[in-house]
């Protein structure tokens, strides 16, 4: 029997073996699979999917991204309704035993092709309704006026859960490393990371006196380098960075100027289009050194100011995703160094991002 006449046939006891599942885990509340965008919805289109690619894995189809748009739906509407972002991993994982053990029990093979195409239909379902949820969850969080700190507070929690339960199922074999959830799991370390770095940033200008020291630019953009190819690569996307001169010196607080060139290389690449590029290039004039962070964004909305984008809490797209804090600490840091940040808006292409600063003249004691 081929997988999908197998869940069309077995349907309502694996929505029933799913929903028993649920119940069993220690939990305030348990998800509802009967739910408008649940598990019942997740196997409709799942047999849709398998029947279309008759076994043959062919991954983004348009079958593939119903399931996600759809998942996504319902991790909104779980939000809403009070569960966890745990009960949503949770209740797609319940629907993939569910499957397998009663599989098992009537002695129904499944193709391995066709699981291949369900534990990816799977993976998709995961990714789109815990993005959702995350998502959904920033923008409640705004719309509640919470303080910095308790934003803060919540941020790392959800970062955190996202990573913690990504991995459990990519540990469980559930997904692969290389899909949807192990992408999910890249993105979430790394935003926890750049939340530590515009933290510690944060801590550093409320000091108020920036510890300055002499940075040679070429290694400090080689070290800005390292981490900004590896978040590229996570998304896909191409990162340039042009030679240093190595005569370029600045006098700075090297953690803001790290944490500003890191915010900026992570505002590129959330609003870069997919498989775009983004390039950093270091450059100088007699008396300043001039940092600039290109994007593929296609350029600001019209009407769209470029000294508003560096306000906190104001962004540049419709994307509504992190706490719009990141350009705003950013100039901050920069200031501090004596330098500024200017925005060149290219319509049709995208944005170039240009950090200025005073250049360390070279003296004959140095």
């Amino acid at each position: 029997m081929m997988l999908h006449d197998f869940i069309t046939a077995h349907r309502e006891q694996i929505i029933d073996r799913a929903r028993a599942r649920a119940r069993e885990r220690a939990v305030v509340r348990s998800v509802d699979p009967r739910g408008e965008h649940g598990v019942p919805l997740f196997l409709s289109q799942l047999t849709e999917v398998l029947a279309s690619m008759n076994g043959v894995a062919a991954p983004n189809g348009p079958g593939e991204k119903k399931i996600t748009d759809s998942a996504g739906l319902h991790g909104q509407a779980l939000l809403r309704d009070g569960f966890s972002v745990a009960q949503v991993v949770h209740g797609y994982g319940d629907v993939c035993q569910a499957v397998t053990e009663l599989a098992s029990e009537l002695s129904s093979a499944i193709r391995s092709e066709e699981f291949q195409v369900f534990n990816r239909c799977l993976d998709d379902a995961i990714a789109g309704a815990v993005t959702a949820y995350g998502t959904q969850r920033e923008q409640d969080l705004m719309g509640e006026g919470t303080e910095r700190l308790g934003m803060f507070a919540h941020e790392l929690r959800n970062l955190i859960n996202t990573a913690v339960l990504s991995f459990d199922v990519i540990k469980k074999g559930t997904v692969g490393v290389g899909g949807s959830t192990g992408a999910i799991h890249g993105r979430s370390l790394a935003k926890l990371r750049a939340l530590a770095e515009r933290s510690l940033a944060e801590v550093r200008l409320e000091a108020g006196v920036p510890v300055t020291e002499r940075v040679s630019m070429v290694e400090f953009t080689e070290d800005i380098e390292v981490s900004a190819t590896m978040q590229a690569d996570a998304l896909g996307m191409q990162l340039t960075v042009g030679a240093v001169d190595a005569e370029l010196v600045v006098d700075v607080d090297r953690q803001l100027l790290a944490s500003a060139l890191s915010n900026l290389l992570q505002n590129a690449f959330k609003f870069t289009r997919a498989n775009g590029a983004v390039s950093l290039a270091v450059h100088g004039t007699k008396d300043r050194v001039l940092i600039d962070v290109c994007d593929e964004c296609g350029g600001l909305p019209a009407g769209t100011s470029t000294e508003n984008m560096l306000r906190p809490f104001v962004r540049g797209s419709s994307d509504s995703s992190g706490l719009g804090l990141g350009l705003a600490i950013a100039l901050r840091a920069v200031r501090a160094n004596a330098g500024d940040i200017r925005v060149l808006d290219v319509p049709g292409k995208g944005c170039v991002f240009t950090i200025d600063l005073p250049r360390r003249v070279a003296r004959a004691l140095d």
